[in-house]
């Protein structure tokens, strides 16, 4: 336990119906799996956020930021310290056209990816039609530079607002960005010692101007693409393994070593696509992770790739 009892009556006090102790994270994320946060916050704004940040800062207790959970393992050990789940927040939208080729559009982190998507499409704007189907919220998409075939987050992004460590906000131009494959980092901002680094509040997306009834259409077709090649309805994190190269995905490096319906406790391979790993019901994170373990060692020992997970594992 790392909060005081000062600490636990602030929160009490500036949270009231917002914060829960021990809570298990098992409720937090997609993959209904992990142990509990010494204490997890749903701030309504981002002034709370921030508010919530300088004051965890100040009494050294260590804090990290979750949206929907989507692509998040926490460990059965759980998670010392403060879990701020933004994607209780309203989400905020909003455009303005910079010019005949370029439409801007600003969305808050909070804001449900596909929300974001469902703006653009109305409005009949392109670009955004790679991330249609992806789950979570602007601010874990702009971090896990998500994407598909199709593209990423760093094709459109353009800006970006953020919390710092040590607690100012700062906007970020693209030059400022550090892009690679499904990960984001700004170049001259590093995490701090008690926390995992920048906070993103708000995001802005250059798009393209175009017929809606033809984005719409692309962006429908797309969607079910995507169902018919992925397991829907099943506790998961999405695509586990970063994909090596374009040559050797993860999923057939997986398929070809014969894990597909290989299970470890709770814990098994989609027979759908096999670099999905699936919560049967009663998976612990001890399952996933030892599943994990020897996928990678197969996958290695076979083809000599090293299996990179695309999930981010914490506690």
């Amino acid at each position: 336990m790392v909060i005081t009892g000062n600490f636990t009556k602030w929160l009490n006090t500036n949270f009231e119906g917002r914060v829960w102790f021990m809570e298990p994270m098992s409720k937090h994320t997609y993959f209904k799996i992990g142990g509990p946060a010494e204490a997890l916050v749903t701030p309504d704004t981002n002034d709370e956020v921030i508010c919530l940040v300088k004051e965890a800062i100040q009494n050294d207790v260590p804090w990290m930021v979750i949206g929907g959970g989507t692509n998040l393992i926490v460990k059965d050990s759980g998670i010392k310290g403060i879990v701020i789940k933004i994607m209780h927040q309203k989400g905020r939208t909003s455009f303005e056209t910079l010019s005949e080729d370029c439409v801007k559009v600003t969305a808050s982190a909070g804001t449900r990816l596909g929300s974001l998507c469902r703006y653009t499409f109305e409005r009949g704007l392109q670009g955004m039609v790679f991330a249609v189907g992806i789950p979570g919220t602007v601010g874990g998409a702009i971090m896990m530079n998500a994407g598909t075939g199709g593209g990423a987050i760093a094709d459109v992004l353009s800006e970006i607002q953020v919390l710092l460590p040590e607690g100012s906000i700062r906007r970020f131009q693209k030059d400022d960005f550090l892009f690679s494959y499904r990960s984001f980092d700004l170049k001259k901002e590093k995490s701090s010692d008690c926390c995992e680094g920048p906070v993103i509040l708000e995001g802005v997306f250059e798009l393209r101007p175009g017929d809606r009834e033809a984005v719409t259409k692309e962006a429908a077709s797309a969607l079910v693409e995507r169902q018919t090649r992925q397991p829907s309805g099943s506790a998961s994190a999405g695509c586990f393994f970063k994909n090596p190269s374009p040559e050797n995905p993860a999923g057939k490096l997986i398929d070809l070593a014969g894990f597909k319906g290989y299970r470890v406790g709770g814990a098994v391979v989609s027979d759908k696509h096999a670099n999905f790993i699936i919560n049967s019901g009663a998976a612990t994170s001890e399952d996933v992770l030892k599943l994990a373990e020897i996928i990678q060692k197969k996958v290695f020992e076979m083809f000599a790739i090293e299996l990179e997970p695309e999930v981010r594992i914490v506690g």
